[in-house]
């Protein structure tokens, strides 16, 4: 693996870092009722999760231009182990306690109840609309005629991760349902129904790739085709595994706790909220 150093992207993830420590370093001093165990657990899931999005965006950066199945691996880590892992971590609290007290106060008057963003996120964040979004996003991004431009232009290259990034984020923010939860608690019945959804999605994306007979993207060389087969075996086997993950998890929280309420909670801390 061949790390490119990216200040852009060395500095943004770094920001998110730090954002994350500072702020609950922050809570941990002014709440000392907030358990310890539990604030560890989520400053690991953060920095676990910043540093998948390292590796993505930075390791396999350009091995993606030159391997299918890298750029696979790329796109995965972004999908599957970065973004939820932040998810669970729930920076909200963490991210808003960073920030100076004027801008925190801002942005907790934005996510207020009946807030335009507060609605918005409320409509984006609904199953159906998530999934869609999701689904529209992996495939559009799938077309060879917009993966081969992402290839050859950077700034594209770019979009197409902050697009997947987005698009992770609302997928998976109905399942982990992190800070600040907009729509009421799904069933745990339509969460297991969701998630087998994006399970199908990603086999029949992945089946597609594996199957061609015929390199569909430009990626040069003789090992193209089989390039393009591992990459589609690994969306499918990749993607189904950590969907199927997530349904055992909602499975056993019901199955274990008795409760009706979706199984994204597995961090069960006190919630820290900003000031008003």
């Amino acid at each position: 693996m061949t790390w490119t150093w990216r200040p852009d992207v060395v500095l943004a993830l770094a920001l998110l870092a730090l954002a994350y420590v500072a702020g609950w370093t922050r809570l941990a001093r002014r709440s000392p009722a907030l358990r310890r165990p539990a604030l560890c657990a989520r400053l690991a899931l953060a920095l676990g999760g910043v540093g998948a999005l390292a590796v993505a965006l930075l390791g396999l950066h350009e091995a993606a231009h030159a391997s299918f199945s890298a750029h696979m691996a790329q796109h995965l880590l972004v999908l599957l182990v970065g973004v939820p892992a932040i998810l669970l971590a729930d920076p909200l609290a963490a991210v808003l306690w960073a920030l100076p007290e004027r801008a925190r106060r801002a942005a907790g008057h934005a996510l207020t109840a009946g807030a335009p963003a507060r609605r918005a996120w409320r409509v984006l964040t609904a199953m159906p609309v998530a999934w869609t979004i999701h689904a529209l996003v992996l495939g559009l991004w799938h077309l060879p005629a917009a993966y081969d431009a992402a290839l050859a232009r950077g700034w594209l290259h770019d979009l197409e991760h902050l697009a997947f990034a987005g698009a992770a984020t609302l997928f998976w923010w109905p399942v982990i349902r992190p800070a600040p939860r907009a729509q009421p608690a799904p069933h745990p019945a339509w969460t297991v129904a969701y998630l087998l959804l994006g399970a199908f999605q990603s086999a029949a994306l992945g089946l597609w790739l594996a199957r061609a007979p015929r390199a569909l993207y430009g990626y040069a060389g003789a090992g193209a085709l089989e390039d393009q087969a591992w990459g589609g075996v690994l969306m499918w086997g990749a993607g189904g595994a950590v969907d199927m993950l997530a349904v055992l998890l909602v499975v056993y929280r019901v199955l274990s706790l008795g409760e009706r309420a979706p199984a994204a909670r597995f961090l069960d801390a006190p919630r820290p909220v900003s000031e008003n």
